[in-house]
């Protein structure tokens, strides 16, 4: 219900190309409206400069199908765009148009795929899967692209330490925003610091405080109440302030620190926060100084806590060298009592794929990486090229014959296997007619890699999966899905950089039909001679 409705209201059927509407009124004019028609998504070339992407994008798509009507109001818009040659009857079958005679076959959401390989087909009535195109490609495009950029984070940190999505100020957009921590949480993130994506999708949500905060103190009177009690217990108030003072001088001689470095409102600044959240305290420690100031006011407060039966949770660096930051913040840690050793240190600057890769191969102690721009906005490629190409219609399977042959598509309605070895890794993605006979476990195939010229090869799989199963699952699901997906993709196949790439092939059925239409075309020009 609730989904459906963001659906509707995030893609109105309003919200594609003017083109769709007049080729939909083309097709009427023509009486070929009706036509049986199937259409494939597909992208041209793997993201990122690695050997896979994800797709994703599946569910909404679903949703808009479902849900997919002209309002009055929609047709009366187009009433006044469209050539007022239009015939009114037009108006009236868009009003009644729907997707009931629509299938929708795919990839199961969160399965690795590879370029060129038809990851939804779409069949129906030639006017309504013709209207469908730029929805269908708004909702899968960017949701796989960052996704998959998602993925790549994780694969760049391991598996050991948190991920937060927290890009929002800087997405494309409120959608985009929305869409970015929805599909980088399926993609492998833990967390976001999205209220509203926590509120829509369930992920958790995190985030404790800015600079802004800690710079709008200056003095220890501001601090207010100035008391706490000690958890679990009916004791009387205890006044913090001066305990942590206490504190502040013990932490100063043990770490030979200069006391006239501290900066009293960054002090009045934490304690102020530990008093509001004394179970959830985690500052900023670098607005002025981490070593001279932000982590000697931390380590006061959080003593402070801790004598009253608190637990706090760690600090947050967010410039300079993060590696050598943390060394020296868990090394400081470490010195001081026990209820130190499990404190986190969370490091959000800047962070891109390329630095999670450094801070991997660096010495360091940090726990939570938070990521925003990089991830959110795809800064390495905004676009994932997804497109929609018509491979049949009225039963005939149709090519695009292009001057680029980049360009050409490959005519026929499709099954698509993936071949695994006998280690379990898979290897290549074979594209055969539906009509044929699937390849088999311990049978040897012939196949033409694809961009590989007309030379075939053969094959002989230890298992085939199909890769067109029951698509729909739950966001947990799918998020699990992404990661045993990727798991059993060979490490060649994953790595970040030059990756090997994975190989996507014709079956001799579908080659042949590709030869035959390439053939047909080159003697298709006949037609003005006949009377």
């Amino acid at each position: 219900g609730e989904m459906q409705r963001s659906v509707r209201a995030r893609v109105p059927p309003l919200l594609t190309d003017l083109y769709q509407f007049t080729m939909a009124y083309a097709y009427w004019r023509a009486g070929r409206h009706q036509e049986p028609a199937v259409f494939e998504l597909f992208f041209r070339d793997n993201p990122f400069g690695g050997g896979f992407s994800l797709f994703a994008g599946l569910h909404d798509c679903l949703l808009f199908l479902r849900g997919f009507r002209f309002a009055a109001d929609d047709v009366e818009f187009l009433r006044s765009v469209l050539p007022p040659t239009t015939d009114p009857g037009f108006f009236q079958f868009l009003r009644e148009l729907d997707c009931s005679g629509v299938t929708l076959r795919s990839v199961p959401e969160g399965t690795v795929v590879f370029a060129r390989v038809p990851l939804m087909e779409v069949e129906g009535p030639l006017a309504v899967v013709q209207l469908l195109e730029t929805s269908l490609l708004c909702l899968t495009n960017y949701a796989s692209l960052v996704c998959s950029n998602a993925a790549r984070f994780r694969l760049a940190a391991g598996s050991g330490r948190q991920l937060l999505e927290m890009g929002l100020r800087r997405a494309q957009g409120p959608d985009g925003g929305l869409t970015a921590s929805r599909y980088s949480h399926i993609g492998g993130f833990d967390l976001t610091s999205n209220v509203q994506a926590g509120f829509l999708f369930g992920i958790p949500v995190t985030g404790t405080m800015a600079h802004s905060y800690v710079t709008s103190f200056t003095s220890l009177e501001e601090v207010c109440p100035q008391t706490l009690v000690a958890a679990n217990s009916d004791l009387a108030p205890v006044d913090v302030i001066s305990l942590t003072k206490g504190y502040l001088r013990r932490v100063c001689e043990l770490l030979g620190a200069e006391p006239g470095k501290i900066r009293e409102g960054e002090l009045a600044s934490f304690l102020s926060y530990a008093i509001a959240y004394p179970c959830n305290f985690l500052p900023v420690i670098d607005s002025y100084s981490v070593s001279c100031s932000g982590l000697l006011n931390f380590c006061a407060v959080a003593l402070s806590l801790c004598q009253l039966g608190y637990k706090p949770l760690g600090v947050r660096l967010d410039s300079g060298d993060l590696c050598r930051q943390s060394l020296e913040v868990r090394r400081v840690f470490r010195f001081s009592i026990a209820d130190f050793a499990s404190l986190i240190i969370v490091g959000t600057n800047n962070i891109s794929e390329k630095s999670i890769t450094e801070l991997n191969s660096k010495e360091n102690e940090i726990s939570v990486v938070g990521v925003g721009t990089h991830l959110v906005t795809c800064t390495e490629q905004p676009s994932l090229g997804c497109v929609y190409k018509l491979v049949e219609v009225g039963g005939r399977p149709t090519m695009k014959i292009s001057e680029d042959p980049e360009k050409s598509t490959i005519p026929g309605r499709k099954a698509v296997y993936r071949l695994i070895d006998a280690e379990g890794h898979p290897f290549l993605d074979l594209l055969s007619l539906e009509a044929e006979p699937p390849p088999e476990a311990g049978r040897q195939l012939k196949y033409f890699p694809l961009g590989c010229g007309d030379s075939p090869a053969s094959v002989t799989p230890a298992q085939v999966s199909c890769l067109r199963q029951e698509p729909l699952c739950s966001a947990a699901k799918t998020r699990a899905k992404v990661q045993s997906s990727l798991q059993t993709l060979h490490p060649r196949h994953k790595r970040l950089q030059e990756p090997d790439s994975y190989t996507v092939a014709l079956s001799e059925r579908l080659h042949s039909l590709v030869l035959e239409l390439q053939k047909s075309c080159s003697n298709d020009s006949s037609f003005l001679l006949a009377n």
